[in-house]
């Protein structure tokens, strides 16, 4: 058995497991959206149905929609926001780790959390305000990456003196 193969194996007895604590069945579709979204990190829904329907030709866009929201509910996904873009999804839960996201070609890498502990930040309450117990921060940063920062596409990103970039940007 390959080492791949006997990787694959053990995430499927993992999230099988997981699926029976949370009173969930096991299902062949289950398994794969969570293989595919594992396979793809940051995935669309529309990725994640695509490689399913590989591996099951016969489920549905919808069935695979659907699983995805059930795997979120459920804590074996997690939902991913970024601007100007589909919803994305991954497998790294339950470990508040942030996003970077290049604003030239939609690349999306993992920060982990910014001091090292949850929930990343402590938040300064505003007079008045009913505090809570935070448990989670999201961050996303917002950039280029260094292969789009390199194409002339983005000249004022080339320019290393603010006073310049200033003017270049009026």
């Amino acid at each position: 058995m390959t080492k791949a193969a006997h990787h694959s194996e053990a995430l499927e007895a993992q999230w099988s497991s997981a699926l029976h604590s949370l009173g969930r069945r096991v299902t062949r579709q289950r398994l794969a959206v969570l293989a595919a979204v594992e396979r793809s990190p940051h995935a669309t829904a529309d990725d994640a149905a695509a490689a399913v329907r590989a591996e099951l030709p016969h489920i549905t866009v919808q069935s695979v929609y659907v699983v995805l929201a059930d795997l979120t509910d459920a804590g074996l996904l997690r939902r991913i926001e970024t601007p100007h873009s589909p919803a994305r999804y991954e497998t790294r839960v339950n470990d508040n780790h942030h996003h970077a996201v290049c604003t030239g070609c939609g690349r999306i890498e993992d920060v982990d959390c910014a001091v090292g502990h949850a929930p990343c930040l402590t938040p300064s309450w505003a007079p008045g305000s009913k505090r809570m117990t935070i448990r989670i921060a999201e961050v996303m940063y917002q950039g280029l990456c260094d292969d789009c920062r390199a194409t002339p596409a983005h000249p004022i990103d080339q320019i290393s003196d603010p006073f310049q970039k200033e003017q270049h940007e009026r």
